[in-house]
């Protein structure tokens, strides 16, 4: 079984302002700058998608409502679904924030897969409010397919045998891992059309594509041995500020950086979590990007990492250039509560950090923090963790 949130995050967004619904929505940039998050169903008819950049989403939909995004938000109702999955089937695994995928291999012999997995469904509509797609296949692979075919908040059962009927009248582009230069190679040997590529020989996908010809062949008859992999921690945390307009003002990035830092560093804490390597991306106004990364001993403390992100900052950055996004990333996670640096910290430095993580997980990200940090709140400051 394969589940997916539909526009999640425009669906969390009208959880919370139901004037959005039925309205074109792009989420993560402005009519300027960024890239879009994503997008809702109404946006998506003029052609809008995640990934591309806003000023071409609002140039393909110009009436588009701007939403910032809250990845806290996000996060909360991601969790409620989890949970809900976690008590209903055997053994998942969490793809992304609003997606799954559930083995359901042996259920059968005591309850009807697809009957489960439609109960499953609807507790998450009804727990939730939030619309929701599932497939259901022999594999992960025709799962998902089954799922995008099933959007917007249906689902789609794929029995055992009927991979191939099914696939035939997709696109080839559909196969989900099959990438746009693999696809136009392909449509130049005139396939177009998922059956197309079914009654090409083996020999001939190997010759062409090397050892991907095989894992092309068999995606085309729905044959997939992926197994579920139990759902587990993730190993960084980050986010990403594209900025109005380009800066190159040294405290105006220090002082975003601060906040960024602070920020993830605080999620660390609240996880219990210790980060081993930090890095900074930096994109000049032409799109060329640099990154800077050091390993660090474990940590989720601030006045650690910030010194470490701006020597980052130092190394990375060619002062001579605007700079039109910034980002934070702290890696190689590991579970595990802060120690104190009995050479560097305090007692009061401790009080210190649990005082500020009390009060913004009471009243929310931001309630406390460094004076450095505090003009953020008027920026494009449009955070998302990435799993």
């Amino acid at each position: 079984m394969h589940i997916d949130l539909d526009s999640f995050f425009v669906s969390v967004e009208r959880l919370d302002n139901p004037s959005l619904i039925g309205k074109a929505i792009i989420i993560g940039g402005n009519a300027d700058r960024g890239v879009v998050a994503s997008c809702s169903y109404e946006a998506r008819k003029f052609g809008v998608h995640s990934g591309m950049s806003s000023r071409e989403a609002f140039k393909l939909c110009p009436h588009a409502i701007s939403v910032r995004g809250n990845h806290e938000r996000y996060s909360e109702e991601s969790v409620k679904v989890t949970k809900i999955v976690d008590e209903m089937v055997p053994l998942y695994e969490k793809a992304s924030v609003d997606e799954f995928y559930i083995d359901l291999t042996g259920t059968d012999r005591f309850y009807d897969p697809y009957k489960l997995a439609s109960q499953l469904r609807q507790r998450i509509i009804k727990e939730t409010q939030l619309p929701i797609s599932f497939g259901l296949a022999s594999g992960k692979t025709v799962a998902k397919m089954a799922t995008n075919k099933a959007k917007p908040n249906g689902q789609l059962f794929i029995p055992h045998g009927s991979e191939m009927v099914f696939l035939a009248p997709l696109p080839i582009s559909a196969i989900p891992g099959l990438g746009e230069s693999t696809c136009k190679k392909i449509y130049e040997y005139g396939i177009e059309k998922i059956g197309d590529l079914q009654k090409v020989e083996l020999r001939f996908l190997e010759t062409v594509f090397g050892k991907s010809g095989r894992w092309i062949y068999e995606k085309a008859r729905g044959v997939d041995y992926g197994e579920i992999i139990p759902h587990a921690d993730r190993k960084s945390i980050s986010t990403e500020n594209t900025f109005m307009n380009n800066v190159s003002d040294e405290r105006t990035l220090e002082s975003i950086l601060v906040s960024m830092t602070e920020e993830l560093s605080s999620k660390l804490r609240r996880e219990n979590k210790l980060a081993s390597c930090l890095a900074i991306k930096l994109r000049y106004a032409n799109f060329e990007t640099h990154t800077q990364q050091e390993k660090i001993p474990l940590t989720a403390a601030e006045h650690i990492l910030i010194p470490g992100i701006k020597n980052l900052l130092k190394k990375a950055w060619n002062q001579h250039r605007p700079v039109r996004l910034i980002g934070v990333k702290l890696s190689q996670l590991c579970t595990g509560s802060y120690q104190i640096n009995l050479f560097e910290d305090n007692e009061q430095q401790i009080k210190l950090y649990q005082a500020m993580d009390n009060i913004n997980f009471k009243f929310g990200d931001k309630t406390v923090c460094r004076a450095a940090g505090m003009d953020i709140g008027t920026r494009n400051f449009n955070p998302f963790l990435k799993d």
